[in-house]
């Protein structure tokens, strides 16, 4: 489809009409032909990495996952983090034990904050650039 090959998405198989559905907009969202959800961009983690990412990165999706549109970065490590989120609207980055910096774009906005606050000044900064709808 993102070809301009064919014109929709037949689902067959023992699904309902709901999972069909959510695969049809997964399957959208994958080839940015519609985008319906929160974008996420998570690293593999590494040795580097000083905090749970799996868990991080479930909390934030729990938090911002009503976003459309916003393609928000949870990288382990300030190594190759900022590189390989670099087109993601926010960015939450590994910084040290328990330290976050957090990124707009490819800009680094706040450093070595706790991460204990870190998911709060996230929410703030999508707040302040007019991204956030309450859910």
């Amino acid at each position: 489809m993102s070809a301009g090959i064919g014109n929709g998405v037949f689902i067959h198989g023992d699904v309902t009409s709901d999972e069909a559905v959510r695969f049809s907009y997964n399957l959208l969202q994958a080839t940015r032909l519609r985008i319906t959800k929160t974008e996420y961009i998570s690293c593999p983690s590494c040795g580097r990495t000083l905090f749970d990412l799996q868990t991080t990165t479930e909390r934030i999706k729990s938090k911002t996952g009503h976003l459309k549109g916003v393609k928000i970065a949870v990288m382990g490590c300030i190594v190759n983090g900022p590189g390989e989120m670099a087109d993601a609207d926010f960015g939450y980055v590994g910084s040290g034990h328990a330290k976050i910096n957090l990124f707009v774009g490819k800009e680094c906005v706040q450093r070595n904050i706790p991460q204990a606050d870190a998911d709060e000044r996230l929410i703030n900064l999508i707040k302040e650039h007019n991204m956030w709808v309450d859910p």
